[in-house]
């Protein structure tokens, strides 16, 4: 499900270690032993521990732009707390064909990418962007990648 000919390699490799729990999340750095137990909460200040689960799906701040998406997009659903599951989901949401799914697909690699690269900017650089300028980053983002592959989606009645 990670790769997808419109996506960009390393966004791919991305989600694959995301999948897997392989992101440098504060709990694995923890586990790893490059953290101490004192640093585990979430970048976002909800004070939960930063498990990739927590950040990209249950995280008040970053996991609310799923519904932004939603919302943007005209599906509805409720949001699985396994990110495999919610890969799964998600991208069966519209139903339809193949085009439709790759589309979705498409759009969950992609705001999953915002948010990794949003937190690692509110982490390192200590930059807040509010969660309706991330649904707008991937709206541009998305129209560049189908873009530059040359890709043509039907999207919506046929």
């Amino acid at each position: 499900m990670v790769w997808h000919k419109q996506v960009p390699l390393k966004v791919s490799v991305f989600a694959w270690r995301l999948i897997r729990d392989r992101l440098p999340t504060k709990t694995n750095l923890i586990a790893r032993r490059v953290l101490s137990i004192e640093m585990s909460s979430c970048v976002a200040g909800c004070g939960h521990p930063e498990t990739a689960q927590h950040l990209f799906l249950l995280c008040n701040t970053f996991g609310s732009l799923w519904r932004l998406v939603r919302d943007w997009i005209g599906c509805y659903g409720v949001d699985a707390d396994n990110i495999s599951d919610h890969l799964l989901q998600f991208t069966h949401l519209s139903g339809g064909g193949n085009a439709r799914r790759a589309f979705m697909q498409l759009i969950w690699l992609l705001c999953a990418w915002v948010v990794w690269n949003e937190r690692n900017n509110l982490l390192f650089n200590n930059v807040v962007t509010p969660i309706p300028c991330l649904l707008d980053k991937i709206k541009t983002l998305s129209l560049g990648w189908l873009q530059d592959k040359k890709a043509n989606f039907v999207f919506g009645k046929q």
